[in-house]
Formats: C-alpha cells, sequence, structure tokens
C-alpha cells in the first residue's frame, strides 16, 4: 500500500472502533438468549449476507472477488476467518462470566501487536518509547475492563492454569487480526474481500453448533439486538476497519482503537445507570498518554511488494 492517506477511510477507522465498543453489551445480552456460539453464528451469517449483497448491487457485482490480489483473498482471508473461529471457541469454553471478561481482556492485546508487527511487516520505522506507549495503553483497558472488581490477577492465574484452552486460543485470535490488520494494508490494494471473508467466517463456525449445543429463546428484543450486532458491529465495523487499515492512517488508527475497551466500559456504566468511579478516570489517562505516544512513536514509511 502507497500513496497518501484516505481520510475517508481514516474515519471509518473511528467509526469502527465505536461500533466495536458498544459489541459488549449485545454479546452478552444475545448470549445470554441465544448462546456465545449461536449469537456468533447468526450475526456473522446475517452480516455476511448484507456484505455480499450490498458488494453485488452497488460495487458492481459478486465477480470483483475473482479481480482481488490472490495474497489478499487467501492469505488475509484465512486469517480473518482464523480470528473468527478462536474468539468464538474461546468465549464458548469459558467456564463463567469471569472467565469470558479474562479472555476478552487476552483478546485485548491486538492494538499492541498491530502496532509492533507493522514494523518488521510493513517496514515502518518505531522509535524507542514505543514499548512504555503500549504498555502504558494496555495498563488503562486492563484497568477500566477491571473496574467492577471482578477481576484479579491471582484469580487470572488460577483459571488460565485450570482451563488454559480458551485463554490460548483468544491469544491467537489477538495474533491473527494483528497479523490481519497489517497484511490486508500489505496486500489488498483496491479490492475489498470482507463480504466474502464475513461469510465464509459465519460458515465455518455454524458447524460448532454442534459441538457446543445451545437452545436459542426468541423474542422480539432478541431480534432487534441480533439486528443491530449483524449490521452495525459485525457488517459496517469490518468493512470499515478493512478499508482503514489498507487505505487510512493506520498507525492513528491502531493508536485509537486502545480505546475499544475503555469507551465500552464507559458506555457499559452509561446503559446501566453506574456512574463512572475514579478507576475509569484513571484508566482514561493512561490509556490517552499510551495511545497518545505510540502514534507519535510510530513513523509510517511505504512498505515494499
Amino acid at each position: 500500500m502507497t500513496g497518501p492517506h484516505s481520510t475517508r477511510a481514516t474515519a471509518m477507522g473511528f467509526a469502527a472502533v465505536l461500533l466495536w465498543s458498544s459489541s459488549v453489551a449485545f454479546i452478552r445480552s444475545l448470549s445470554e438468549k441465544l448462546g456465545p456460539v449461536s449469537t456468533i453464528v447468526y450475526a456473522y451469517l446475517a452480516a455476511g449476507v448484507v456484505t455480499m449483497v450490498w458488494a453485488g448491487i452497488l460495487a458492481g457485482g459478486l465477480s470483483r472477488l475473482s479481480r482481488l490480489p490472490w495474497k489478499y483473498l487467501w492469505g488475509c482471508g484465512a486469517l480473518f476467518v482464523a480470528y473468527t473461529t478462536c474468539f468464538c471457541l474461546s468465549v464458548a469454553l469459558a467456564r463463567d462470566r469471569v472467565q469470558v471478561l479474562e479472555v476478552g481482556l487476552v483478546n485485548y492485546l491486538w492494538p499492541s501487536l498491530t502496532l509492533g508487527l507493522s514494523v518488521p511487516i510493513l517496514g515502518y520505522r518505531a522509535r524507542w518509547f514505543l514499548l512504555p506507549g503500549m504498555l502504558a495503553a494496555t495498563a488503562g483497558m486492563i484497568t477500566a475492563t477491571s473496574s467492577s472488581g471482578a477481576l484479579s490477577l491471582a484469580g487470572f492465574r488460577a483459571n488460565v492454569v485450570a482451563n488454559g484452552l480458551p485463554y490460548g486460543l483468544a491469544l491467537a485470535g489477538a495474533v491473527t487480526w494483528a497479523l490481519y490488520s497489517n497484511l490486508a494494508r500489505r496486500w489488498g490494494g483496491e479490492g475489498d474481500g470482507v463480504p466474502f471473508f464475513i461469510l465464509a467466517s459465519g460458515l465455518v463456525v455454524l458447524p460448532l453448533r454442534v459441538v457446543f449445543p445451545e437452545t436459542p429463546s426468541w423474542d422480539a428484543r432478541v431480534v432487534g439486538e441480533l439486528v443491530y450486532m449483524a449490521v452495525f458491529v459485525t457488517a459496517f465495523a469490518y468493512v470499515f476497519w478493512d478499508r482503514a487499515m489498507r487505505r487510512g492512517h493506520m498507525v492513528l488508527v491502531a493508536a485509537l482503537s486502545y480505546f475499544t475497551p475503555l469507551l465500552s466500559t464507559v458506555v457499559s456504566a452509561v446503559h446501566l445507570g453506574v456512574a463512572p468511579g475514579p478507576r475509569i478516570w484513571g484508566a482514561c489517562v493512561l490509556v490517552v498518554a499510551g495511545a497518545a505516544v505510540c502514534r507519535l512513536a510510530v513513523e509510517e514509511r511505504p512498505a515494499t511488494s
């Protein structure tokens, strides 16, 4: 990927961060009614259909998939599907809500990994203060996520020892998403394979409903939440993120992605009518400072093919 940044694509990256920040409450709510695996399956299949229809009617037809760069279509497509599978399994294998929170925290390592991997993959120049910036932002995310007091270091270690597979899957998901974000910029060109990737993810995860049988409970609220989850959190957010990684100011968007868990915590607090405590404001300071340092620490340079 070469050339100037697209302001529109960068703005799409910001929008993706905001949409993902609203996802936690909906995933939790839907998982209680449909089950975690069913939630992912329904959301991704519906989002895949929506984006494929959009690509076919408004963007020149599904034949555009055949014109996508081979490395992007199959390499990034495999990483996208692998991330979805790892995330779905990590949530499904978590034994309780505390482990779900901890697994989500491990998954949130992807912003740091995205910035770090931009150096060897894209040839970006990193200054010495990148690591302190990533540590500060990550500490802010941990503080925000554990603000309820449900998480503790001792409990985290015990859960990893007792049930390590979901944590390993969450870490693998974080790595694959960071690889996807960087390689989409390197290999993507002007193509857009996200509709195909989303639909493929839903189809790959679908057999897991046999392994993890669930009994969905449907009502009007569940349908409304699922529509929001499929259209906005899945379809729009992934399309926006891919566009930002390929054409936008990648380092700026990746740095701002540290705000995802913080914004999620604040949104949940507002939704539940709970005033954010001092831990949230402390987490905000750490995330803002860390993200700013990360933005200044990485200098973008055109990647070679």
